[in-house]
């Protein structure tokens, strides 16, 4: 279900009062806005499609893979209904391709029910994407926040929000997981919005008129 007012008024009086530097993040990257994907097989594809390449290359091979697929829609049938040759011409290479018809093959039989993930607690939900080919806890993470709208989500992996924590906090170097965690362990349990406030940092700097809606996938 999508963040409520109250939840993210919430959310953000908590990270001003116990965190000076994203309270000053806060105010100058202005509202919360996070638009969640209600289409959780899209969400899991265009996420193995980013890995390890730029956003535009992403969403040119995603636009391409709409292209193969009509007139059906991008669907886990869909994407069986392909040839390997055929997933690799719209730009795949051929790891991804296995990995999109592993990802196709368990929710056809079954063995992934995303229309029933949402019942289960953040970790559940991560180790059970994370036995697909090609998803990883990073990947899985991404789906909680976009997919899922969880609250607690701190994807410590995650460059960007790395990067940020480094020069929000003046670091020397990009943080550990270990020096990760303890700066945001106040953010709890809100660890999500203070994530994308992570990501927002990049657009503050070079252009705060961008849309904030769908980071960072």
């Amino acid at each position: 279900m999508p963040l409520s007012p109250s939840q993210i008024e919430s959310a953000i009086r908590h990270l001003k009062t116990v965190d000076p530097i994203m309270n000053r993040l806060i105010e100058r990257a202005g509202p919360f806005k996070l638009k969640l994907d209600r289409n959780r097989f899209g969400m899991l594809v265009r996420s193995i499609l980013s890995q390890q390449i730029s956003t535009k290359a992403a969403r040119s091979i995603r636009l391409r893979l709409d292209e193969l697929l009509k007139p059906n829609s991008l669907s886990a049938a869909a994407i069986m209904e392909k040839t390997d040759d055929e997933l690799r011409a719209v730009g795949l290479s051929r790891q991804k391709v296995s990995y999109l018809k592993d990802l196709s093959a368990r929710v056809l039989d079954e063995r992934l029910r995303l229309e029933r993930i949402g019942r289960l607690s953040d970790e559940e939900v991560i180790e059970e994407l994370i036995q697909v080919r090609g998803i990883g806890r990073w990947t899985a993470q991404m789906f909680l926040i976009f997919s899922l709208g969880r609250l607690d989500v701190f994807p410590h992996d995650d460059l960007i929000v790395r990067s940020s924590i480094k020069e929000l906090y003046s670091l020397d170097e990009l943080p550990n997981k270990q020096q990760s965690h303890q700066i945001a362990m106040p953010w709890k349990p809100y660890s999500t919005i203070a994530s994308w406030y992570c990501w927002r940092l990049l657009d503050v700097k070079n252009d705060p008129t961008l849309d904030a809606s769908e980071y960072p996938v």
